[in-house]
């Protein structure tokens, strides 16, 4: 069990609502501790009770900039210093649009919004290409991938769960010999780290693989 920063504000806090799976903060500590006290702009969709926003201001730090979507308008009572609510569909490229034009590039976008397939996916691929190029897309309960109500189901047509594990062969290209054609995504990902019920994405240009061998002389 993660001992960080965040699981131990978690346990501690005292403020506005959170609501996480334990294991959920080791995996948050691997992929985002390089952008402490960095200023990053991070965009969570999905505000919920707003404790996980104050959290990242407190993990990022003072100059990080942390915008919320969500599509009740109550979640605008979570807005505070540093920390932006907007109204509005994840599903609508619009909005997501509009989202992009204010704030510009993000560092870090965390999908914790409707957990429907259809949802996650529009969001992913109007935001995906957007963010910093060196940037973390991180998207979590992805367990409703196997619930029917959400869309999903276990190798079900539509899942995002069977989009990701399309994604491993599109980050492997080169090595298939044309049979998956080489992507912006290609060029554009790192890696796929899939955990349970969390999937990151983290960005870098990759340029052309080579191999080495070397030898005592």
């Amino acid at each position: 069990m993660s001992s960080g920063f965040l699981h131990r504000y978690f346990l501690n806090n005292g403020g506005k609502r959170l609501h996480k799976w334990f294991h959920y903060f080791d995996v948050y500590e691997r992929h985002f501790e390089r952008f402490r006290g960095k200023a990053p702009l991070v965009i969570e969709i999905g505000v919920f009770g707003g404790g996980s926003l104050a959290m990242w201001r407190e993990y990022f730090g003072r100059d990080c900039r942390v915008v919320g979507l969500d599509i009740n308008p109550e979640c605008k009572q979570h807005e505070a210093e540093g920390i932006d609510v907007q109204i509005g569909s994840q599903a609508d490229p619009d909005f997501l649009k509009t989202i992009l034009d204010k704030y510009g590039a993000p560092d870090i976008v965390i999908d914790d919004g409707s957990h429907r397939m259809a949802h996650m996916r529009a969001s992913f691929d109007h935001l995906y290409h957007h963010l910093n190029p060196t940037g973390v897309y991180l998207v979590e309960d992805t367990h409703t991938c196997y619930m029917p109500k959400y869309g999903g189901g276990l190798k079900a047509e539509g899942s995002f769960m069977e989009f990701v594990k399309d994604k491993l062969d599109e980050i492997n290209a080169p090595h298939t010999a044309g049979q998956v054609p080489v992507s912006q995504f290609t060029r554009s990902t790192k890696s796929i780290s899939i955990y349970d019920s969390v999937i990151v994405f983290e960005r870098a240009p990759q340029g052309k693989r080579r191999t080495v061998i070397t030898e005592a002389l």
